[in-house]
């Protein structure tokens, strides 16, 4: 029995790279996409080409009964879950805080720490050894803007991620003699298409300068750092949130 590692917007950036990594190692993999099945259906597609076994599937994260469904066909298909990523987030346009709506507060908490919470708390029903599982393991994706703060740019998101964070870190306290380990990664500056749905299509080239290292990392970079914390090399790894940055 393959493990099963469900990833949460995988269809592009940090979570399709990530989804592709795992399934060269091995891990049977759930690509999740909200929207965008075409690109979804690529990811499986790369994977199944070179031997790896792979399945799209559609939620909003946002949405709870959408989430239980996905939990449900994973579960039909691809057996026990192994471990789950929680990479499906959003930024939005640059904006003060003194002119962001309720509307916007809602969505970016709905989706970057709600459907994370909701994630982990299906992932955990499977995987603890509490609930008769084998144990398993989460990783979540924060974001440096949890420290930074994002000021004049997405004070919200900053804070979305500071709570993830949090989550990561008393979960994983929580079913840390439940066989579950839960960490997290927190990426600098990425050069993924997020920047341009944040309306700065150029922002990773753009922040180089202010990258100790020089440059943006890659979603690659990312991926690896992921994978080490699902694996058995982290082994005595949980409560962690790894900064991925560049030096940022």
């Amino acid at each position: 029995m393959s493990a099963v590692v469900l990833i949460t917007g995988a269809s592009r950036g940090i979570g399709a790279a990530t989804a592709l990594l795992a399934a060269r190692q091995g891990y049977a993999v759930a690509v999740n996409y909200s929207a965008n099945s075409l690109a979804a259906d690529e990811v499986v597609r790369q994977i199944r080409q070179a031997g790896g076994t792979a399945m799209a599937v559609q939620a909003d994260v946002a949405d709870e009964a959408q989430v239980l469904t996905m939990f449900e066909k994973v579960d039909a298909k691809l057996g026990r879950l192994t471990a789950l990523v929680n990479n499906a987030g959003v930024v939005d346009q640059t904006s003060r805080v003194d002119a962001m709506s309720m509307a916007r507060f809602r969505r970016m908490f709905e989706i970057n720490v709600y459907g994370s919470f909701v994630c982990a708390r299906e992932a955990v029903r499977r995987m603890s050894t509490q609930h008769g599982g084998a144990g398993g393991t989460i990783v979540n994706l924060s974001s440096v803007a949890a420290r930074l703060g994002a000021p004049g740019q997405y004070v919200d998101y900053a804070a979305a991620k500071g709570a993830i964070d949090s989550f990561t870190v008393g979960l994983a306290k929580e079913v840390a003699a439940e066989g579950i380990r839960v960490n997290a990664v927190r990426p600098g500056i990425i050069d993924t298409d997020i920047h341009a749905s944040g309306g700065l299509p150029d922002r990773a080239r753009d922040m180089a300068p202010q990258v100790p290292m020089q440059r943006p990392g890659s979603a690659e970079e990312v991926a690896r750092s992921i994978l080490w914390l699902m694996s058995p090399e982290s082994s005595y790894t949980t409560g962690t949130v790894l900064d991925v940055t560049g030096g940022r």
